[in-house]
C-alpha cells in the first residue's frame, strides 16, 4: 500500500495498558479491534458512519478476517493504521489494513464484509453507499 494513496485513510491511536498482555505487548486480538477503528474512521472521513448505514437498515457483518503479525506493539506507543477499500464481489466489501509504528510495519490484514438487510438477506449496497464506495475503491 502506498502511503500517498488518496483513497486510503491514515489514523493514529495509542496502545492502552488494557491492550497489553502478560508479556507487555499488545494482545493479538486487539489488532482486529484496531482494524474496526480504521474502518469506522475510513467511513467518517467520507461523510458516512456505521450508525447512518444501520439507520438505513443496512448491516455489514464480517464474514472473513485475516491478520499477519510482523512485530509487537507495546503500551503507550502511538501507532497508525492505514485503511483501504476494494470491492470483493457485488455484495462483498473488503478493507485492507496496515498497522505501523512510524514507518515500521507491525501487522497487516483484511476483513471482508457482506451487505445485508435487517432480515439478514444478502443484497447489493444501496445507491448512496455504492456511490461512496465506488468513488473510493482501489484495484486489487
Amino acid at each position: 500500500m502506498n502511503k500517498d494513496d488518496g483513497a486510503a485513510a491514515h489514523d493514529r491511536f495509542r496502545v492502552l495498558y488494557a491492550d497489553t498482555d502478560a508479556m507487555g505487548q499488545a494482545y493479538y486480538g486487539n489488532y482486529l479491534k484496531w482494524f474496526e477503528f480504521g474502518r469506522a474512521e475510513w467511513f467518517r472521513r467520507r461523510g458516512m458512519s456505521y450508525r447512518r448505514i444501520e439507520a438505513a437498515g443496512i448491516y455489514l457483518p464480517v464474514i472473513e478476517a485475516h491478520c499477519c503479525y510482523k512485530k509487537p506493539a507495546f503500551y503507550d506507543e502511538v501507532l497508525s493504521i492505514l485503511t483501504r477499500f476494494h470491492f470483493n464481489g457485488p455484495a462483498r466489501l473488503r478493507f485492507d489494513y496496515q498497522i505501523k509504528r512510524n514507518e515500521e510495519l507491525l501487522a497487516d490484514g483484511f476483513t471482508v464484509h457482506v451487505c445485508v438487510n435487517r432480515e439478514r438477506k444478502v443484497l447489493k449496497p444501496p445507491d448512496d453507499l455504492r456511490s461512496l464506495l465506488e468513488s473510493q475503491a482501489e484495484g486489487l
